[in-house]
């Protein structure tokens, strides 16, 4: 798929095949390396959350990924829920998470996973693609600005009620 905008190498956007043992571990290697930083939840992912992720992902019916390849190395990742739009009646994409780990930034890369998401979410016939954003998280906010997210406003409040398994019956 061409090089990359700051013209380092050639990296190549493609859906991730979670099947696959060595990119199911990359993804969740990146994923990792997102959840330690501080736009991340500033710790490593739980031995639980990395034993569950590319499972969880594969077999999650509206779920897909994308991987950035830096040749054989996967360097960054997009991962995306399939949702619907009730005001729209139309399903819409949510990137939940968009990660590069830290040795890739810079080059164009998630700008080149959200342009790929864009694309699949325009196949899909989708209304929009939404995701959440940090607000100290500066260098995504201006990525996101930058692909065609926003304007920034007053954001919705993002709440979160967490469930044991098993929990309620």
């Amino acid at each position: 798929m061409g090089g990359d905008s700051a013209g380092r190498g050639a990296i190549e956007i493609r859906e991730a095949d979670l099947g696959d043992s060595a990119q199911a571990d990359a993804l969740v290697e990146i994923i990792d390396s997102y959840a330690r930083g501080p736009a991340g939840q500033g710790a490593p992912l739980s031995p639980d959350a990395r034993a569950n992720l590319a499972k969880g992902l594969r077999e999650h019916p509206g779920a897909f990924a994308l991987l950035a390849f830096d040749g054989p190395r996967a360097v960054g990742a997009a991962v995306c829920l399939v949702g619907f739009s009730t005001f729209a009646g139309r399903p819409l994409v949510n990137v939940h998470d968009l990660a590069v780990l830290p040795s890739h930034r810079a080059r164009g890369i998630g700008g080149r996973l959200l342009a790929e998401v864009e694309r699949r979410a325009c196949a899909r016939g989708c209304c929009k693609i939404t995701l959440e954003v940090q607000d100290a998280n500066e260098g995504a906010r201006r990525l996101y600005l930058r692909s065609g997210f926003g304007p920034e406003e007053a954001p919705p409040r993002f709440l979160t009620k967490r469930l044991e398994p098993g929990g309620a019956r």
